[in-house]
């Protein structure tokens, strides 16, 4: 058993090949016997520092076009787990599978994964040092490449073999290549996840235990150069309550390009590009002062950026956002300010015209990144209703983001990063400018971390101008069973980096204190455990007046039979005060502000999951919290359901439901003499339902569908005047129910895809969703309960839309070779 946490790495040799083996899944040809064997993989879950159960060996080859990984993974094959999934996509899928990493700059920072099922499902990540992996993936999954493998199965076991061009991995020309790699290899029967070099859990970081490889002698990176074209179609409908129905004919074309400028640099372009067919928005009914953040589903904003997301200060979502002033000219419409005009054509989205990537890594190990993108000038278009004359107005300028990195790795683990946003709009609108520095320091033997992360923005707006600084401490033991840290987050009041990043508030000096002990090896009631203590004390930064202190605690346990059980408790034993639940001022960034106070609460969740080997997997949470104001209990629950069918058709449903009986807010209503703002005590009900599901028809072809209802539904009980202290007294000027909010959100996303050839994509998309215009139609009193209320639901207008989109992958080094 490997017990120690630092041990010197493993070394496998690749051998070059004049005549290319065939990727047939069958390891037939000879030459893959003069390579060495990559053998003694050792476990890393459930359990770590074992033999793996099972036995795996990998050999490496290479030519002058690929890299050529074949595995033998040994086992018998009645109990290999076969399970079809999407590309990219496992999702503790009942799957086995194998993965090779690829550490090209040897960095023991950043490295290139590619995965392989039992089905010949592919999966790519690109590995970085800052990313948290889930089972299977420790990298961005969302990036890309062009490769091949194909699996086979023998009486002994199952066959793995890839091919992965050199085109497809970006490295440095050197005589010798000084490569870092990893196998990687998981057996669902046994919940079972082994490492080639070993990979203690123990110890921070993941690249940083990978093995090397030699023999990779006078590698000649090709020409990269590819082509994405696309075209796409369709209709799409929408609703709307002041107008009539608005039917749009959907088409587009366009076109993805990467070329690399030499053997470490890759230009990625999109031009005209179209992202309708993504994912809908988790969208809810916002009840706080701050912004919600949004998943990025659109491909050219996930593929291969973690070196511009490093330093955390871009959101990409900001680009192709919905123009500023959307909402505006729809409220004034609706509330009858234009009461003479009629809205034509008011645009939801603001349309990428092209955006440009930049980026690699140096033999010195020095990252750089540009990315450029321009948006386009959205007009809306108003009609007079007397004159029937149009007239237009801008709603988002023509805008140019840029993003500037440079990212220098240094040795054990250490590095450097230096980053600017800068946000440009036309004419005398909005601009802004923000630069991150993040230093990141660990001592030889890994024990210890540092971490530094200082900001400054700049905000031109018109005239004017605001400027801000912020900064991120976090210093500790980061490795071993026992970890413990400090962490300091400063934010000054006028700290803005949200032109195209995103932060919740400025405004804030939080400390928190946090200690942690992990037990990875098996006991007589557990195989791992888990144990973590926080104490947080918070202040606002300006003026500089005490907040909160807050204490958290939680313990995970995972079961022999590999059920798992979170406990998590939250508490808060003295009142506090909170600067922004009252929204006033109403920009964030302004002071003073209006305090309002809180009362103590003492929260408990308990949560677990089932064995998710088993055709049925359940998962769980309950809890609630209490406080000393009468009649005030919260409790949350949520339960998901999921089914496997079969090896092709699995099924998943979820239910989540909180609610509050006393909850304490803005009540989104100021008082008509003093325009103070007024507090609302408020019976709160929030229900998410999902459905979802897939079926895979082959290893590259599948259906996938996704409804999602939301239902948030508010019933104001009291309402208060806030004092200058944030205490409460009652009003009576006003009457609570009139302010009541009954909100809805529905959206069903289906899609087919099929990868038809390698890089090359057919994708068919519907969507339905409930009418933005709708989503407050209904009656917070006439429907209370969630089944009265969901059936009304599809009473009420929808949207529909229909596409398909085509995608050509053209590789220039294929089409010479042929």
């Amino acid at each position: 058993m490997y017990t120690g946490l630092f041990a010197q790495p493993k070394i496998t040799q690749a051998i070059p090949v004049g005549q290319a083996p065939r990727i047939d899944g069958a390891l037939d040809d000879s030459v893959w016997q003069n390579a060495p064997a990559a053998l003694d993989f050792v476990t890393n879950t459930p359990v770590y520092g074992k033999p793996a159960s099972v036995k795996t060996v990998v050999r490496v080859l290479y030519d002058n076009n690929a890299i050529y990984i074949g595995a033998y993974l040994y086992d018998d094959p009645a109990v290999i787990r076969r399970q079809y999934t999407p590309r990219d996509n496992l999702q503790k899928a009942n799957v086995d599978y194998f993965s090779v990493f690829l550490d090209t700059y040897k960095d023991r920072q950043n490295a290139f994964q590619f995965l392989v099922t039992a089905r010949n499902v592919q999966t790519d990540a690109r590995v970085s040092a800052n990313y948290t992996g889930n089972e299977g993936m420790y990298g961005d999954a969302s990036w890309d490449a062009v490769w091949e493998s194909k699996v086979g199965f023998r009486s002994d076991g199952w066959v793995v073999e890839m091919r992965i061009p050199l085109f497809s991995i970006r490295f440095s020309r050197k005589t010798a290549a000084d490569w870092g790699i990893q196998f990687m290899r998981f057996s669902r029967r046994l919940n079972e996840t082994s490492f080639w070099n070993p990979v203690n859990p123990a110890i921070s970081g993941f690249a940083n235990q990978f093995g090397d490889i030699t023999g990779l002698n006078q590698l000649v990176p090709p020409l990269r150069l590819s082509f994405s074209p696309y075209v796409s179609g369709g209709y799409r409908q929408t609703p709307h309550n002041n107008s009539q129905q608005q039917y749009e004919t959907l088409k587009s074309g366009g076109m993805d390009v990467k070329y690399g400028i030499n053997e470490s640099f890759t230009l990625d372009a999109t031009l005209i590009p179209d992202f309708g067919q993504v994912v809908s928005d988790n969208v809810v009914n916002n009840l706080s002062p701050f912004e919600v953040r949004f998943r990025e589903n659109r491909p050219f904003f996930t593929e291969g950026t973690e070196l511009f997301n490093k330093a955390g200060i871009f959101y990409s979502r900001r680009i192709g956002k919905t123009p500023d002033k959307y909402d505006t000219l729809e409220d004034k419409v609706n509330s009858g300010e234009l009461d003479g005009y009629q809205l034509i054509k008011n645009p939801s989205v603001t349309r990428l015209y092209n955006a440009v990537k930049f980026s690699g890594r140096t033999a010195g190990n020095l990252g750089i990144g540009v990315f450029n993108a321009v948006t386009e000038n959205v007009k809306a278009i108003l009609r007079n209703r007397d004159t029937g004359k149009d007239s237009t107005v801008i709603t988002e300028p023509l805008t140019n983001y840029n993003i500037i990195v440079l990212d220098q790795a240094l040795k054990n683990r250490s590095s450097i990063t230096f980053t600017n946003t800068n946000v440009l709009r036309n004419g005398q609108e909005r601009d802004a400018n923000v630069t991150g520095l993040d230093i990141a320091l660990y001592n030889k033997a890994n024990r210890y971390g540092l971490v530094v992360k200082p900001r400054y923005s700049m905000v031109r707006n018109g005239p004017g101008r605001y400027d801000g600084f912020a900064n991120h401490l976090e210093a500790g033991k980061v490795s071993g069973n026992l970890q413990f840290s400090y962490t300091n987050e400063v934010r000054t009041a006028q700290y803005d980096p949200n032109d195209l990043g995103f932060q919740l508030s400025p405004n804030a000096f939080a400390n928190t204190g946090a200690v942690s002990y992990n037990i990875y090896q098996a006991t007589p009631a557990f195989l791992n455990q888990s144990y973590r203590i926080a104490v947080n004390r918070d202040y606002l930064f300006k003026p500089f007046t005490y907040q909160k202190t807050s204490f958290e605690a939680s313990s995970y346990w995972l079961f022999k039979n590999f059920w798992s059980l979170t406990l998590t408790a939250d508490i808060a034993p003295w009142w506090y005060t909170d600067f922004f639940e009252m929204q006033t001022p109403a920009s964030l960034f302004q002071t003073p502000r209006q305090p309002l106070k809180r009362a103590p609460y003492y929260n408990l969740f308990i949560e677990g999951n089932t064995d998710n080997r088993k055709a049925l997997i359940v998962s769980w949470l309950i809890g609630g919290a209490e406080g000393p104001l009468p009649n005030d209990p919260f409790y949350g629950i949520q339960l998901a359901l999921r089914y496997r069918f079969s090896d092709k058709l699995i099924l998943e449903m979820s239910y989540k439901r909180q609610y509050d009986n006393g909850q304490y807010g803005y009540a989104f209503v100021r008082d008509p003499q003093t325009q103070a703002p007024i507090l609302a005590r408020r019976k709160y009900t929030d229900v998410t339902g999902v459905f979802s599901g897939e079926y895979n028809f082959t290893a590259r072809m599948n259906l996938t569908f996704r409804a999602r209802h939301y239902w948030s539904r508010l019933q104001n009980t009291n309402l208060n005047n806030v004092l200058a202290d944030g205490y409460w007294t009652p009003s009576y000027d006003l009457t609570p129910r009139d302010y009541n909010i009954n909100y809805n959100a529905f959206n069903l996303d289906v899609f087919y895809t099929w990868d038809f050839r390698l890089g090359s994509r057919l994708i068919i998309g519907w969507k339905n969703w409930l009418g933005k215009d709708y989503e407050y139609t209904l009656s917070p009193t006439g429907y209370k309960h969630y089944a009265a209320n969901a059936r009304q639901l599809f009473n009420t207008p929808h949207g529909n839309e229909f596409t398909v989109r085509f995608i050509y992958f053209l590789n220039y080094q294929q089409l010479v070779n042929k």
